[in-house]
């Protein structure tokens, strides 16, 4: 890999790191005028989002106290929105600049620097006026990631909680802006149509199914009733609730479905089958944007292409030795991975009994690998982890697994989804590395542990890149079969192997999609030929990556970076090297790329002089 790509921020960032508490504290206390100053900045900046955002105050236990009004609101989805968000964050950078860095402590400096790095994100995603653009771009405002017809009923069943009458009020209130925000979304779709930006053909398809499979059932039936029927029944409420929720998504919802439906249809009977961004306006510049909002680095499409290649090919020469001595000999590594995916052994049944036992096998999973977690790290989450099924109403469109993070207060556990919708998807020799991905040591421990953190404010505990949060999670995976997970299960090691390949094939995939302007088509060709992932699960992959340039691009560039890192820092320290203390730079929060190579090399210089 091209090191240049990852160091390009190196002037005033490398001279900034904080990298102990005691050291952080020590410093702070050094220079307490201008690190208060921040520290209290950042926190109004927090809290001024948190107002803009009462779903995510929800999500985070925060919509309490002087905030619980919040718990009664959704968030604004119009174009007004959009524009009165793009503003506070310019107010916000501009105020930002107005510290004086000389004077800051370098635990202070680090949190100016990756705040000031992301709100230059946001800026310069905010120039495309269309879809999303800043962490993650999103060129359109409905697909089958995107727009509130999907989020909301998820959100209101399964985030906003039920335990009083006044939960369930603020549950109806909510109810009553559902029709708000399907508006919303619906007149900015619209507005984005003007100019072309609309998504193609095949992820219209998906759209509208998704769409109708909420409208096209009674209201009665749908989960906007059923979920506030059934809590506040169990938390022994009485009243109307259930009647008074079927009044409103009769009377409010279902005409505003059928309005943005009416929408959605319009435009897939004129959509393109293109897959890439770059025949949007701008399309080429935004995918660029794109990348380097991902990958936290400067990698060109053509460099990420090519890394993508070579990996692939390592990879597959990793496992040819694990499937030949199964009895796999003849064909690509990716077919002879599609032989084994057939296998009956390895398939749960698909039925509602067969996704239970699934889910255990996935539990006993977490609950095996608990005990060796302090091998690696010295310090471990509070915050206790579940898996659930992507629920039914979403799953078609829904990614293969994801993470939904624990409220600040633990009041509910972190959540690992997983996509059942065909088992035949999810065969045994792959469940373990997607457990190590999404919960333990992927993303629940490395979230948690930055939300759980005291040494950084609290809008970097909760902030994110894609590059550093998917690069751990896939070192997580490896570093699972460094704990000794797969030392009797071979074939869960090819499963390793194979969901590095995957990974791997998304650099390629995603490039030759936004910028080599491959068809749907070949791509999913490629997938599936490369990977032997099943052709249901792989299409739904290259749809994502059509809805959301570049994002896929982020966990093996980030992996890579998490690697070598690693690796550089034991070659440095010998026989010193201690890899618990390397896994505490967790403690620091999610940073870019960039800034975190600096964290590691001044953590290495720091022991060196010990």
């Amino acid at each position: 890999m091209d090191r240049r790509s990852f160091m390009a921020s190196t002037g005033a960032v490398a001279a900034t790191m904080a990298l102990s508490p005691l050291a952080s504290k020590a410093a702070a206390q050094a220079a307490p005028g201008e690190d208060a100053r921040l520290r209290a900045m950042l926190d109004r900046f927090f809290y001024e989002a948190l107002n803009s955002n009462p779903e995510g105050a929800t999500a985070l236990g925060l919509d309490v106290g002087p905030r619980a009004p919040l718990r009664s609101r959704l968030d604004d989805y119009s174009t007004a929105g959009k524009a009165k968000e793009i503003a506070r964050q310019r107010s916000n950078l501009a105020q930002l600049r107005t510290i004086d860095k000389a004077r800051l402590s370098p635990a202070a400096t680090l949190d100016y620097d990756v705040v000031e790095y992301d709100l230059t994100s946001t800026l310069e995603g905010a120039r495309y006026p269309y879809g999303s653009a800043g962490g993650r771009y999103a060129p359109y405002v409905l697909s089958q990631l995107t727009g509130p017809y999907r989020s909301i009923p998820d959100f209101l069943d399964s985030t906003h909680p039920v335990k009083d009458r006044s939960d369930a009020d603020a549950y109806m209130a909510r109810l009553a802006q559902f029709d708000r925000v399907l508006e919303e979304s619906t007149t900015r779709q619209r507005e984005d149509a003007a100019q072309g930006v609309f998504a193609p053909d095949y992820v219209l398809d998906t759209t509208l199914k998704q769409l109708r499979s909420l409208r096209d059932q009674p209201a009665a039936e749908t989960i906007l009733v059923t979920s506030i029927t059934r809590r506040a029944r169990e938390a022994g409420l009485s009243g109307n609730y259930g009647a008074d929720a079927q009044k409103i998504v009769s009377r409010e919802v279902f005409p505003a479905l059928d309005r943005q439906i009416s929408l959605v249809s319009e435009l897939r009977a004129k959509a393109t089958h293109e897959a890439g961004v770059w025949r949007l306006p701008a399309g080429e510049a935004y995918y660029a944007a794109a990348l380097k909002a991902a990958t936290t680095t400067e990698m060109s499409a053509d460099e990420i292409h090519q890394l993508g290649l070579q990996q692939v090919a390592e990879i597959e020469a990793q496992l040819d030795p694990i499937l030949r001595a199964h009895g796999l000999t003849q064909g690509t590594a990716g077919e002879r991975l599609a032989q084994l995916n057939k296998d009956p052994s390895q398939l749960y049944p698909n039925t509602d009994e067969g996704r239970a036992a699934l889910l255990a096998h996935l539990n006993r999973q977490i609950e095996a690998i608990y005990p060796r977690l302090p091998e690696a790290f010295a310090t471990l989450p509070k915050a206790k982890v579940e898996v659930r099924r992507v629920p039914p109403l979403i799953q078609v469109g829904a990614p293969g697994g994801y993470y939904d993070a624990p409220p600040l207060d633990n009041s509910r556990a972190g959540i690992y989804y997983i996509n059942l919708r065909d088992t035949f998807d999810r065969p045994k020799f792959g469940l373990a590395t997607l457990t190590y991905h999404e919960a333990l040591p992927g993303h629940h421990l490395q979230i948690s542990l930055a939300q759980e953190s005291e040494e950084i404010p609290l809008i970097r505990r909760l902030g994110g890149y894609s590059a550093y949060t998917e690069g751990w999670a896939l070192y997580a995976e490896q570093l699972a079969d460094e704990l000794g997970m797969y030392e009797d299960d071979p074939l869960g090691r090819a499963g390793m192997l194979q969901s590095f390949l995957f990974r791997a094939t998304r650099l390629v995939v995603d490039t030759g999609i936004h910028a080599k302007r491959w068809s749907r088509e070949r791509a999913t060709d490629y997938f599936i030929k490369t990977t032997g992932i099943a052709r249901g699960r792989s299409q739904s992959e290259i749809d994502r990556y059509t809805v959301w340039p570049g994002q896929a691009t982020s966990y093996k560039v980030g992996h890579i970076v998490w690697d070598r890192l690693r690796r550089e820092a034991k070659a440095k320290l010998g026989p010193r090297f201690e890899i618990r203390d390397f896994h505490d730079v967790l403690l620091q929060g999610s940073v870019p790329l960039t800034i975190l190579e600096q964290l590691v090399e001044r953590r290495i210089a720091e022991e060196l002089r010990s």
